[in-house]
């Protein structure tokens, strides 16, 4: 019989709390915990993670990976990671952290797990493999591909060490307004509504370029908003047998053409499934602002964020596969 420590015990309660309510984070990390293909995506990590030697063991690849997970979902960095960790029991109980036995690990190697993520493009993989996995269990990539990017902000300030900003990041007008960062394109599907791919760029290449790598070659249908219009070549030169459904500009000459404008309408209520993507990794996840410098970097965790959010919106699904 495990023997259980009195800060297992506090964390468990040890039944004292008998009013307890279980909080949507209870819920969630639940959830999480029943769906998210854990010996999968550490398998795909694990021939680069460090290996116990003379030195100091190296802490276990899914306490990692989980808490890396948690810093997704939550929005937290390195520092408040740890602390969050310290501070919520529903934290430390889905980690597997007993602190009468360990610490939380700390900051720095929060960082180096993710240094090492960057390093082997683990977040492309991450992604590549929850798709695989996803598949696995029914999802279906079908013959409709809905595209669209969305930008992420960077911070335009000079007020740094190299009093610049970050060269790899660029500026854009959308509307009448100038944006600076970096832009995030996906590729959905357009009956499961999940990313079956994606590409990361500077805020001032246009959608229309990175069109051909989101797409996986055998739609039937492409639907997009207007900035992809007059981009059949480009679609046919990928999915030769695709009927472009793009949104077609509708203003000319500052006449409106009702006729295009209605079927934007009805093309638009398959594309709005898009914006569900979207809405998962910017508004649940926070992902809204990068963290890190580099487009490199960012691109780890835009994708790993990808991943996390298809599993999130094929969670009912999940969930009724692991229930008995």
């Amino acid at each position: 019989m495990k023997q259980q420590t009195l800060a297992m015990a506090a964390d468990q309660e040890a039944g004292f709390a008998q009013h307890r309510k279980p909080t949507r984070r209870d819920a969630f990390l639940q959830t999480m915990e029943s769906i998210v293909p854990w010996a999968a995506l550490c398998a795909v990590i694990e021939p680069h993670y460090p290996k116990a030697g003379n030195g100091r063991p190296p802490i276990g690849l899914e306490r990692m990976l989980r808490i890396h997970f948690i810093q997704h979902w939550f929005n937290l960095a390195d520092l408040s990671c740890e602390e969050a960790l310290y501070d919520s029991a529903s934290l430390r109980r889905f980690v597997g952290i007993d602190l009468g036995r360990e610490p939380v690990p700390d900051a720095t190697t929060l960082l180096k797990f993710r240094r090492l993520l960057n390093e082997h493009k683990l977040g492309e993989a991450l992604f590549a493999k929850v798709g695989q996995e996803l598949q696995a269990r029914g999802f279906k990539v079908n013959t409709g591909t809905i595209v669209d990017a969305t930008l992420i902000s960077a911070p335009s300030s000079t007020k740094n060490a190299d009093k610049a900003r970050d060269p790899e990041m660029h500026q854009t007008r959308k509307g009448q307004q100038w944006y600076f960062g970096m832009k995030l394109h996906i590729g959905v599907d357009s009956q499961t509504g999940l990313a079956h791919s994606a590409v990361v760029t500077a805020a001032n290449i246009h959608d229309k370029h990175p069109l051909p790598d989101l797409l996986h070659g055998q739609e039937r249908r492409v639907y997009g908003d207007s900035a992809y219009a007059s981009q059949k070549t480009l679609i046919r030169g990928k999915a030769p047998k695709a009927h472009d459904f793009t949104n077609q500009r509708s203003r000319r000459g500052g006449v409106v053409d009702e006729g295009i404008r209605s079927k934007n309408r009805n093309k638009s209520k398959i594309r709005a499934r898009v914006e569900h993507v979207f809405g998962v990794v910017k508004k649940l996840w926070g992902f809204t602002k990068v963290r890190y410098r580099g487009l490199e970097k960012n691109a780890t965790q835009a994708f790993t964020a990808l991943a996390l959010a298809n599993i999130y919106l094929g969670r009912k699904e999940l969930l009724a596969q692991v229930r008995p």
